[in-house]
């Protein structure tokens, strides 16, 4: 049962709600299916993916068509958020707790995933919702080893690695490599325990060009191309982090201030050994951030507690170089059936707010996002929440919580009407920058500018099981504005500015691929605009 504090809180948390920041928006009353695992692509469409081996969803095809199921729904869609439309899309070998990752082109990299889909690659070449783009089944390879809750990272040079899953004690490679096609990972065999806690392990590149990886309770940095451990850190304890006791994890953003030469990794949330293998729901998640410079000499974790309990929990890393927590249970672990006590208000997570004060509790939501639901950012700055499905089939009926099927949207408070005359809007930014290139971008606001723009690059992530495969947001060199049109006056023109950009060093820092590039200003972020880091 939930503590008698936090019992407390929450009647806090009620009787306060109506003043908290941030504000809900439904998109859709019913995507059809509960998004397990969710991605944002390059054309600003959203790829939404369920098990296959689920029966009927709520979303058929048109004209009767059949998919590759033959029951004739889908298991996957494409929605745009703009304008609120979505496609059934064809998926054929089950995904269900597979992993992914955007590849340099833009092409989503889709591996695993449980059954006749355990060793299964697949891609999605995106589009506009109105583009005929569908997923495609590779026939000519596959994965060396079956992978289920693994997770996928993309490296400096462009090519990701597939890291672990159950009972997969290795690594390996897309494009698979010739000369190591798998890896033993000893790591992952020493992290196992009966409740399998190493699953859909933290895998952070750091901007060493080394892995920093995390599974249970204990972290190593890794050098993915010769397979050696290079440094154990400091054990976190307390209890398990990762699947299925998971909490969730992000790599906060990296600066030019300090060379992008140190790297914090944050860990927040979770549940107790013992709590998955007893499905003992009522049993309260920790309120614990483990915090650490992966990049210091002699590092170690300092901890924090967050204003509520959480586990099964997203983090999602804002433009402002904040971290939003959000969806989860305050009680119970991952798994079908396995949770109670949704939490239900998002948390901001301020990381230069001195201990103590980095917390702040935000509006609720009406709707409980339990197991297998995500959040991924989207390029007008709202946060898009999907899925919670806590059954192993779609349930509607006769539960406690239901399978969901609508679509929402958050916007922090940095989208409130009252920061409007400070939004910047990018009016010119190139399509593809390359590592290290100097480029201009020009923007408009509603006020004269006050001290530095931003400009941040913010990846799209492979949302699933509390953590976001990919996420990271880096910071670019700029230098002051150099207003060119002084708005104002009778006819209220904009301002005008044009502000000079250095791009991310090399791939250690931002691999290759498609970021959203948003300018900010004042904690207030543009929308972006998609532009193309390239080798």
């Amino acid at each position: 049962m939930a503590t008698y504090k936090h019992l407390l809180l929450l009647l806090l948390i009620t009787a306060t709600c109506a003043q908290l920041p941030g504000r809900w928006q439904t998109l859709l009353e019913s995507a059809g299916i509960a998004s397990m695992h969710t991605a944002v692509t390059r054309f600003g469409t959203v790829v939404l993916l369920d098990r296959t081996e689920i029966g009927p969803s709520n979303l058929t095809f048109p004209d009767r068509q059949c998919g590759p199921r033959h029951d004739c729904t889908a298991h996957s869609a494409l929605f745009d958020p703009a304008t609120n439309v979505l496609r059934p899309l064809t998926i054929a070998t089950d995904t269900w707790c597979s992993s992914g990752q955007f590849l340099p082109d833009g092409t989503l990299l889709q591996t695993g995933g449980d059954m006749a889909g355990i060793k299964k690659m697949r891609t999605f070449s995106p589009c506009g919702v109105d583009g005929a783009c569908d997923w495609l089944e590779l026939k000519s390879i596959s994965l060396t080893t079956g992978r289920w809750y693994a997770t996928n990272q993309i490296l400096p040079n462009g090519t990701v690695i597939i890291v672990g899953g159950r009972a997969a004690h290795s690594v390996e490679f897309y494009p698979p490599s010739a000369t190591v096609p798998i890896r033993d990972f000893p790591f992952l065999a020493a992290t196992e325990d009966p409740q399998l806690d190493n699953l859909y392990p933290y895998v952070h590149l750091l901007p060493d060009g080394n892995l920093f990886v995390f599974a249970n309770t204990k972290s190593i940095l890794y050098d993915f191309d010769s397979g050696a451990t290079l440094r154990a850190y400091p054990d976190l304890g307390t209890g398990p982090w990762t699947y299925p006791s998971a909490g969730s994890s992000v790599m906060l953003a990296l600066n030019p201030e300090d060379g992008y030469s140190k790297a914090v990794i944050v860990i927040c949330g979770g549940t107790s050994y013992g709590v998955f293998f007893k499905q003992d729901v009522d049993f309260p998640a920790r309120t614990t951030c483990g915090r650490i410079v992966a990049t210091d000499p002699d590092p170690s974790w300092a901890t924090e507690d967050m204003p509520m309990p959480r586990v099964m929990g997203d983090m999602v890393m804002l433009p402002t170089g904040e971290t939003l927590i959000i969806n989860g249970a305050m009680s119970g672990s991952q798994g079908f059936e396995g949770a109670n006590n949704p939490c239900q208000n998002p948390v901001l997570y301020r990381p230069n707010q001195p201990d103590g004060l980095r917390f702040m509790t935000l509006t609720p939501t009406d709707v409980p996002r339990m197991y297998h639901s995500t959040a991924n950012l989207l390029a007008d700055g709202r946060v898009l929440v999907a899925g919670s499905n806590p059954h192993y089939f779609y349930k509607f009926y006769n539960v406690s919580f239901p399978t969901e099927l609508r679509l929402e949207a958050f916007s922090p408070e940095y989208l409130d009407d009252d920061k409007a005359n400070i939004r910047p809007t990018i009016e010119m930014a190139p399509d593809e920058i390359r590592h290290g290139a100097e480029f201009d971008i020009e923007v408009t606001t509603e006020l004269s500018l006050v001290g530095i723009v931003e400009l941040n690059l913010a990846s799209a992530p492979f949302a699933t099981h509390s953590f976001s495969q990919g996420q990271r947001l880096v910071r670019l060199e700029v230098t002051p504005p150099s207003m060119l049109v002084e708005g104002g006056g009778a006819n209220r023109e904009p301002y005008r500015y044009r502000i000079g950009c250095k791009a991310p060093p090399n791939g250690n820092v931002a691999p290759p691929g498609y970021y959203m590039a948003f300018a900010v200003n004042n904690g207030v972020p543009s929308v972006a605009k998609w532009v193309h880091l390239v080798l």
